[in-house]
């Protein structure tokens, strides 16, 4: 006889998806190498603004996506995969003129945001292990949670990283311009998880 079984109480939707389906720890990795690829995939859809070093990409979304679906540890480890990738010198970081690929990408201006996505997804992914994508409120927080993250690592790099920028140039050409699109893609964000556990249920 068939016997339903329910999603983990607590736990990410990886994990009650494993649980449901008998998933094998090599699916779990290939999980984790989706959400690398995905990030790298998102790097390239950059657009390049003329006000500052930093481009317009989706990544910030995807890290948190990723971070919230697999948990803290693997969502952690997909982008501590994608910065080896870029440390390593294959070219998945967003297009530059002006920027290189490799370990002087890291050491630019955008470092600061590169740096902040394992920091990032891990609090995303620590907040969907305590039920904050069951619902689409508590999923925006734990999406805010990790953006607010990624824009206080990045605006700080650049403002003590990055020789003559300062606080306030970090500020205008770190946050301000990316913002509103960012939170706007957090609220579409937020919309996926709390979906993907109903459809699971």
């Amino acid at each position: 006889m068939h016997t339903r079984v329910e999603p983990l109480a607590g736990g990410t939707l990886l994990q009650a998806v494993a649980e449901r389906a008998d998933l094998s720890t090599a699916v779990r990795g290939a999980a984790v190498l989706f959400a690398t690829v995905a990030t790298i995939a998102s790097a390239q859809v950059s657009i390049p603004l003329p006000f500052t070093p930093v481009p317009f990409t989706l990544q910030p979304m995807v890290v948190l996506l990723a971070g919230a679906a697999l948990g803290s540890r693997l969502g952690l480890t997909s982008q501590l995969c994608y910065l080896a990738l870029g440390l390593a010198g294959l070219p998945v970081f967003a297009a530059s003129p002006a920027l290189p690929q490799g370990v002087a990408r890291l050491l630019g201006p955008t470092g600061g945001y590169l740096m902040s996505y394992p920091l990032a997804a891990f609090v995303a992914g620590y907040l969907a292990e305590r039920g904050f994508d069951r619902r689409y409120l508590s999923s925006v927080l734990a999406m805010a949670a990790g953006l607010i993250l990624v824009f206080a690592c990045g605006v700080s790099w650049l403002a003590f990283g990055v020789p003559h920028a300062g606080v306030s140039v970090a500020i205008a050409t770190g946050l301000v311009p990316f913002l509103p699109a960012d939170i706007f893609k957090i609220f579409v964000a937020a919309t996926v998880l709390p979906a993907a556990w109903r459809f699971l249920r």
